[in-house]
């Protein structure tokens, strides 16, 4: 009896705001692999109970963790509203998708003069966040249905919308159209890469709640 109760006990232990950030910015390391380079130039893993792409090329992975280590300062402190993985031609620049996931953070209420102790947020079970994820990352992969075909050589750049310059997009500095993607070394501000208005369609996918930060996903692109 006592052990079954430690084990429901640790179930239902509350996910920290280190935990979540942690969880979130795996999600993005997933999210930002999938459908922006060739399948040729991934190896599969398993993640999320199914099969994911993840890159080979050495320089693009440190790229990308280079992106996400600020990505995950801003999750911690809370300062990130929104981030954005912009599809654009390489040629002619043109923005082709825009898969933007919007970021919210719940931190649990603190005491305050009329309620000093609080009621605590109820936990919610990892399990559960973990198949909300897959639900999102199968949408991302199995978006080749719905969207349409890239037919000309495409690179992505990563954008994000923070609390300290509200409306205004920052980019990794750096070419991101450059064949080899140096490790961003700064954030600038950007263009936000939107698609032309009249020639935008939106679908909207799942989202997925830790109980801190909570992410609503949506992929914009280009037709006509």
């Amino acid at each position: 009896m006592a052990t079954a109760q430690k084990s429901r006990s640790k179930q239902a232990k509350a996910i920290t705001l280190k935990g979540s950030t942690e969880i979130v910015t795996d999600f993005f390391k997933f999210a930002t692999n999938a459908n922006v380079y060739p399948t040729d130039d991934f190896h599969m893993v398993k993640k999320y109970g199914q099969v994911v792409l993840v890159t080979q090329d050495l320089g693009l992975e440190r790229y990308i963790d280079t992106v996400l280590t600020q990505v995950r300062e801003w999750l911690t402190s809370g300062s990130i509203t929104q981030l954005v993985i912009a599809i654009v031609a390489r040629e002619s620049k043109v923005t082709l998708e825009r898969w933007v996931f919007d970021i919210k953070l719940t931190l649990p209420p603190g005491p305050t003069e009329e309620d000093p102790n609080p009621a605590p947020v109820p936990p919610k079970p990892e399990s559960e966040i973990q198949a909300e994820i897959r639900g999102v990352i199968k949408q991302i992969i199995s978006s080749n249905t719905f969207l349409p075909t890239l037919n000309e050589p495409t690179y992505f750049t990563v954008l994000a919308y923070t609390n300290d310059n509200p409306g205004t997009a920052s980019t990794p500095g750096g070419d991101p159209a450059a064949e080899a993607n140096p490790a961003p070394a700064l954030w600038l501000d950007s263009d936000p890469l939107l698609i032309e208005q009249g020639k935008s369609q939106q679908v909207r996918l799942k989202s997925f709640d830790t109980k801190i930060h909570k992410i609503e996903a949506m992929v914009s692109y280009r037709h006509g």
